[in-house]
């Protein structure tokens, strides 16, 4: 399979909800040549990026909108739209390639149509800009719903926002100081010609100023190394960890924060690394297995406990919640096409379910750390002031950072270019004496 082919089926997959970005990536990489896999990435994860601006461009271009049935042609054009926008592919390379694959795709009917859609958009590019300039969703490369909230609980942030939103992510990685101290890992890869600086709030993070292949970097197989954003690497300090404690990871794929929990403190009684996909748990036992560190991996719910907990208390929890997501949309651009405004509560509402009943399993005078990747405060802190109004043992505490903004429970960070992604935290504690016997 030619590698516009295979981006045009991606694409037209996302665009009828049959998956994610990233799991169909994988899948697509397996029927193209190895040495096309870099631009299929390239080609699915831009064209997603700017999918809100590119689609208001079709819906200029085109006559009549296509059919549903359609939705590969569709992608067809929405590539070629990007390749002449934001990538350095010769025009008539970009067009040619791309009218081809409409034969490839058995739609040989559409060759007609690509051609004369990515041909008219080179002749009236400057005239279709000024005709779409006042439609939010072309000018910011949101979806319009996601662009209104931003404005309504962001108002001196939400541009700043959408412009990290757009950008390429940065490559930020974390260092097990059991290998190497960080200051001193710095310096080995300046020694290899790496270009590094550390991350201001994390004391273990560094982000790579070129990026590379990491499996390439010193100490990276050794499992001295990891890709962590600087806002995710910020959870295993806030669980104030310490000897003899048990551990709950809640919604651990794919393994991250419990291998920093690990790292933090070795001396941890047990962690359960806990995910309700039991694909998405394999990529934990990898994680790990790098690390050479192991935890308990266990697949199930964790808003029925039940099914998997033993009954032994936790004294610390760590509940990364399901989200919208709309913190990292620079690494996840497919939640442009896929999210509604009509997720947000359906997830806050699970949200809610999972500290109810993960409650339960968190000792007295226990910890639980409150954890999304979103900068919806519908998600984060009315999530968790809603669980304390309905909650009587628990306790908020007060956050005393200096990062993120406060919140009327916790601290919300908003994405920064080149800096940390979109993230939410909040500190929970249990009041009650823990049972000396326990």
């Amino acid at each position: 399979m030619k590698v516009r082919t295979a981006a045009a089926k991606l694409l037209a997959d996302l665009l009828r909800d049959r998956g994610s970005l990233a799991s169909l990536l994988s899948d697509y990489q397996g029927r193209i040549p190895e040495r096309d896999g870099p631009l299929l990435q390239e080609l699915s994860y831009g064209t997603s990026r700017w999918y809100p601006r590119l689609n208001a461009y079709l819906g200029v271009l085109l006559d009549k909108p296509l059919k549903t049935k359609d939705s590969d042609v569709q992608a067809l054009l929405l590539l070629g739209l990007y390749q002449l926008l934001f990538t350095r592919i010769p025009d008539h390379a970009a067009i040619g390639a791309t009218v081809e694959s409409a034969r490839e795709l058995k739609k040989p009917w559409a060759k007609g149509l690509i051609n004369g859609v990515l041909r008219r958009f080179q002749r009236e590019k400057e005239s279709l800009e000024a005709q779409l300039a006042d439609d939010p969703e072309f000018a910011s490369a949101h979806p319009e719903w996601l662009l209104a909230r931003l404005k309504k609980h962001w108002p001196e942030q939400y541009e700043a926002i959408i412009e990290a939103n757009n950008a390429h992510p940065p490559l930020t990685m974390r260092i097990n100081p059991a290998h190497q101290q960080p200051e001193e890992y710095l310096a080995t890869l300046h020694e290899h010609g790496i270009q590094a600086r550390p991350t201001p709030f994390s004391s273990v993070g560094f982000t790579i100023e070129t990026p590379c292949d990491v499996t390439t970097l010193p100490l990276f197989e050794a499992g001295g190394v990891s890709v962590q954003d600087e806002a995710a690497q910020l959870s295993a300090r806030l669980l104030e960890l310490a000897p003899g404690q048990r551990v709950l990871d809640a919604c651990a794929a794919p393994g991250g924060k419990t291998g920093h929990i690990l790292e933090t403190e070795p001396g941890l009684k047990q962690v359960i690394a806990l995910d309700s996909e039991a694909r998405r748990l394999d990529r934990v036992r990898e994680n790990l297995a790098r690390l050479g560190l192991s935890a308990d991996v266990v697949c199930g719910d964790g808003t029925r406990p039940s099914d998997w907990w033993d009954g032994e208390p936790f004294d610390r929890i760590l509940l990364d919640a399901p989200c919208s997501a709309t913190g990292i949309l620079r690494r996840q651009p497919d939640i442009k096409l896929l999210r509604s405004a009509a997720d947000i509560e359906r997830l806050s509402e699970l949200q809610g379910r999972l500290l109810d009943a993960l409650w339960s399993t968190l000792a007295p005078g226990g910890v639980l750390v409150y954890a999304t990747c979103s900068v919806l405060p519908e998600e984060n802190t009315q999530v968790v002031e809603a669980f304390l109004q309905r909650e009587a043992s628990a306790r908020n505490d007060t956050l005393d950072a200096d990062w993120g903004l406060p919140q009327p429970c916790g601290r919300q960070l908003l994405p920064q270019l080149g800096g940390h992604d979109g993230f939410y935290y909040a500190r929970l504690r249990k009041i009650g004496k823990k049972n000396p016997d326990n």
